[in-house]
């Protein structure tokens, strides 16, 4: 489990998150939603240990990622907001590299990557170099190296972004997979029918709090809309101009 206590970041003046507080359980798909700036980065780069809380905390499996990072991050699997790959090697071998980063053992290493090249369909740029890949190719790379370790949690910021429709229906069985063996998995999107196909939870965060938490048909009702999107829409946009006036 991922347990986020009262979490608060600032930068200078500004007010990033705000009293933040949220559980992702194993073994089920949570969608984090927000307009641009919201917080939805900034949360997720708390959660792996790149930025530090002004207050509350953050535990993954009951280790204090501020304090042990190292140590939470060996059971987490990230893709960034800006995944950059190593453009002189080979997609292959840019997923070996952070296999042997979280420390698996080397025997391991060949068939996990064969496992992933066929599932996300890269046979044919598993031995290109990364210089020059399409930026579908770029994700399909970099998702494989988040998860190669096999990560008991998984944090994806726009896992599908650039994919064609044959390695997205991929990436969801990929995730499918990972809920069905007890993993968690928090992903940020943009596409509503994305979170609707994939999600248990949908959590709505707007001017750095939490708006709605719940099943897709519970954000809809609180909304008090008829589909996703409005609700997104209606919960967010309220809750921006709220922050602003506050401000």
């Amino acid at each position: 489990m991922i347990k986020i206590d009262n979490i608060s970041k600032r930068f200078d003046n500004v007010v990033a998150l705000d009293q933040v507080s949220l559980s992702i359980n194993d073994g089920e798909i949570v969608g984090l939603l927000g307009l641009n700036g919201a917080g939805k980065s900034t949360l997720m780069r708390l959660m792996y240990g790149l930025l530090s809380p002004c207050e509350g905390s953050i535990t993954v499996d009951g280790v204090n990622v501020a304090q042990q990072p190292d140590i939470a991050r060996r059971q987490l699997g990230v893709l960034p907001d800006n995944a950059g790959l190593y453009k002189r090697l080979t997609a292959r071998e840019n997923i070996e590299y952070f296999a042997r980063l979280q420390g698996m053992p080397e025997a391991a290493i060949p068939s996990a990557c064969d496992s992933l090249i066929e599932l996300l369909g890269m046979e044919s740029i598993a031995t290109r170099y990364a210089d020059g890949f399409s930026l579908g190719e770029r994700m399909k790379t970099a998702l494989a190296r988040a998860i190669v370790h096999d990560p008991a949690h998984i944090l994806l910021d726009e896992p599908t972004n650039g994919l064609d429709v044959i390695t997205t229906r991929a990436v969801r069985r990929l995730l499918h997979a990972q809920k069905a063996a007890g993993k968690s998995v928090l992903f940020s999107s943009h596409l509503m029918y994305e979170v609707e196909n994939l999600c248990d939870r949908v959590v709505v965060i707007a001017g750095g709090r939490i708006v709605a938490d719940g099943s897709v048909a519970e954000v809809v009702e609180q909304s008090g809309r008829t589909s996703l999107e409005e609700a997104f829409v209606q919960l967010s946009t309220i809750k921006e101009h709220q922050h602003v006036a506050h401000a």
